[in-house]
């Protein structure tokens, strides 16, 4: 009984399986009858009016292309838990430089509303997955399509058989009934190879992915350190250089007073001692804004539990790692913390944060979390990508859940097996 129950399941959803395989995979054939059908209708022996009838084609193929090859790749992940990457090339920051013109990684706009334009025009000619995806409409159709027809056909000879009269229509009706029931749990299973072996990204298109991801990231790193080169010249001819220069003049001046008027001279004295600690204290948090000492000396846990002591936030650090790891990584996933709390402090209004740092199989896992009111967007071009992207240079990952209203659970992903 169980067995029984078992293939008519099997029997059922098979035959909705395949109903869904063919009507997607027929909806570019569709597009292409109806244009013939309107060639036809205009006339076929005129030329002319096989022209919008292309045009037809064309556009229909195109704008198909994409959806069609999006949902058999739902299709699939839903159906066998086969996960197909897109392989679609993903558009770079778009930044705007000294000279007021942006660069969107192609060429130089003069607003950022052109740079993001261009942009898209040229990924959406220049992607090879979009190639493939038109290659994909053309072979699905004659490969899973093709297969997943047989239990629909089944139905169609059924239904036909059965509302004729006579021996051989009951017999075409008995028969179709046969071949759907027998072929429903099967014949849906084609779309999963086919898509595997024609939609997934080929191995040139992952490794030219690789190449303008790690051109991307270099670019990043570039523009990163001439930003942090001139916070630095800034931060040090604005603070501590003008105090130093304050200070020799004071001291100087004190020293022409020493024998006039020494009550003078000794306040200047005071002053000048006064903005020699003022500028120590400014050296120092400007050497702890590039590298924590903590950071350098005691490793990253360490320095992540100073860091909470300081935050405004009431976090609770939890970490189950004593391992010290490449300076750049360390520093890396520091300042990810860092950002992470900041962002909870300055724009989720957080009261309370958890981070956890973790070793699971060859990564090393930080989770921060908080109890702000959620609504973080990882959007192209913000912090949060900017992150992503750091932690990328090491093969690393940023996973954020952030739902409106909270809270935000961000999870930072390095490998750290050869460490």
């Amino acid at each position: 009984m169980r067995g029984m129950r078992s293939w008519v399941t099997s029997v059922g959803v098979g035959l909705v399986r395949a109903f869904a395989v063919v009507a997607v995979a027929l909806l570019v054939p569709v597009v292409w009858a109806a244009a013939v059908l309107l060639g036809i209708a205009w006339g076929p022996s005129n030329p002319w009016s096989w022209l919008a009838p292309a045009v037809l084609v064309g556009v229909g193929t195109l704008g198909l292309s994409r959806p069609v090859c999006r949902t058999v790749r739902f299709l699939v992940a839903r159906w066998s838990s086969t996960v197909i990457a897109s392989g679609y090339r993903r558009p770079g920051p778009v930044t705007q430089l000294t000279t007021g013109y942006w660069w969107n990684g192609f060429g130089y706009e003069r607003t950022d509303r052109d740079a993001v334009l261009d942009q898209k025009m040229r990924l959406r000619w220049r992607d090879p997955a979009n190639w493939r995806d038109l290659r994909f409409v053309v072979i699905l159709p004659v490969t899973a399509g093709l297969v997943a027809a047989v239990p629909p056909a089944g139905v169609a000879a059924a239904v036909l058989g059965f509302g004729g009269s006579g021996f051989l229509a009951n017999g075409v009706g008995v028969l179709g009934v046969a071949v759907a029931l027998g072929s429903a749990p099967y014949a849906w299973r084609s779309l999963e190879p086919v898509a595997v072996r024609f939609l997934r990204p080929s191995a040139a298109m992952t490794l030219a992915d690789r190449v303008d991801e790690l051109t991307a990231q270099r670019a990043d790193t570039t523009i990163a350190q001439a930003a942090e080169i001139r916070r630095i010249e800034r931060d040090l001819h604005d603070g501590a250089q003008a105090r130093l220069v304050a200070l020799g003049m004071s001291l100087a001046t004190a020293e022409k007073l020493m024998e006039r008027d020494p009550e003078r001279a000794k306040a200047l004295m005071r002053e000048a001692r006064t903005g020699a600690a003022t500028s120590l204290t400014e050296l120092r948090d400007l050497v702890q804004g590039i590298n924590p000492p903590v950071l350098n000396e005691r490793g990253l846990v360490d320095a992540v539990r100073a860091f909470a002591l300081d935050s405004p936030l009431e976090v609770r650090v939890e970490a189950d790692v004593e391992l010290r790891l490449e300076p750049p990584v360390e520093s890396a996933l520091y300042f990810g913390v860092v950002e992470l709390v900041t962002n909870a402090v300055k724009h989720a209004q957080a009261s309370r944060a958890r981070i956890s740092l973790t070793r699971t199989g060859p990564d090393l896992v930080v989770v921060v979390e908080d109890d702000g009111r959620g609504g973080a967007d990882p959007r192209s071009g913000g912090g949060l990508d900017g992150l992503r992207r750091r932690l990328a240079v090491f093969d690393g990952t940023l996973e954020i859940t952030s739902p409106a209203g909270g809270p935000t659970r961000a999870r930072m992903m390095v490998p750290c097996a050869s460490w």
